[in-house]
């Protein structure tokens, strides 16, 4: 059988690294959706759509991601993020579509010590892991064939991201002040890309919350800094650290992912995400 995917959101940094690695993957066919072509947050319009046109995946990269304007957009991001996710997994479980959904690591307080797998109670700081979070929720609900993929921060030469705003501050000789305070992961949108389709091309899968983030644990500055060297050849000096950098919404201190249970399932080995960094 054919697989027929259909992304939303497909105008956003991952939608684009999707388009980007789609000549790899000959045997799949795909259609990119923008919020014009179809806004998720209108149940009435996804069911039309699904009903009029074949899919057998959807990949969901639509979403609310300003972290700092969600606390004062609440009702937006929740329309997005949860009421959108909910409305797909209905078109889902309707049309005998499988559902992969992009969630994120700011579903936790960052309270830990160690990455955090899959079973690792959820508590959101923010209103942007809050409605991520409900979203997961709807989901998990409603959906049946469901993949959520909790990811981390993601970067790309594509859309708006911390990557392209450090280079761009860099090449214009801004000095800048980056937090030593939180941990992640930085993740290659590409490399979360090809996870998506290697979910896909897997025939028998266990449905539910998988993390993948490439491989590695991080500072914003560690990140920033690496972006600089790599940038200009050598550290000039433009990255500076900071302890705490004042935002207005709260991030998690450690939001670093396991990839236990992903390197198993799709057999794979998450590259170090210095190396993801270099070849980008």
């Amino acid at each position: 059988m054919e697989k027929k995917i259909v992304v939303t959101g497909a105008e956003g940094q991952l939608g684009c690294c999707v388009k980007n690695i789609t000549k790899e993957y000959p045997n799949l066919s795909f259609t990119y959706l923008n919020k014009q072509l179809l806004d998720v947050t209108d149940l009435e319009s996804v069911l039309e759509y699904f009903d009029d046109n074949e899919c057998t995946h959807i990949i969901n990269a639509a979403a609310y991601t300003y972290v700092d304007l969600a606390e004062e957009n609440q009702e937006k991001a929740f329309l997005i993020n949860e009421q959108g996710a909910k409305n797909l997994a209905i078109a889902s479980v309707i049309f005998d579509i499988e559902l992969l959904h992009i969630s994120t690591d700011y579903v936790f307080d960052g309270n830990a010590f160690e990455p955090y797998t899959e079973s690792t109670l959820a508590n959101p700081i923010n209103i942007y892991g809050a409605s991520k979070l409900a979203g997961e929720k709807a989901i998990a609900e409603i959906g049946e064939k469901y993949i959520i993929l909790r990811t981390s921060w993601l970067y790309s030469p594509f859309g708006h991201n911390f990557y392209l705003s450090i280079k761009k501050a860099i090449e214009e000789k801004k000095g800048l002040k980056i937090t030593t305070e939180q941990i992640g992961t930085p993740t290659n949108a590409i490399n979360l890309a090809k996870v998506l389709l290697e979910f896909i091309q897997k025939e028998d899968k266990d449905y539910g919350i998988y993390h993948y983030s490439d491989a590695g644990q991080a500072t914003w500055y560690d990140f920033a800094y690496a972006i600089e060297c790599k940038t200009l050849g050598k550290n000039k000096g433009y990255i500076n650290p900071i302890d705490n950098y004042p935002t207005k919404a709260k991030r998690p201190l450690y939001s670093v992912l396991s990839n236990d249970k992903i390197k198993k399932v799709l057999d794979i080995n998450p590259q170090p995400w210095q190396d993801a960094l270099k070849e980008l």
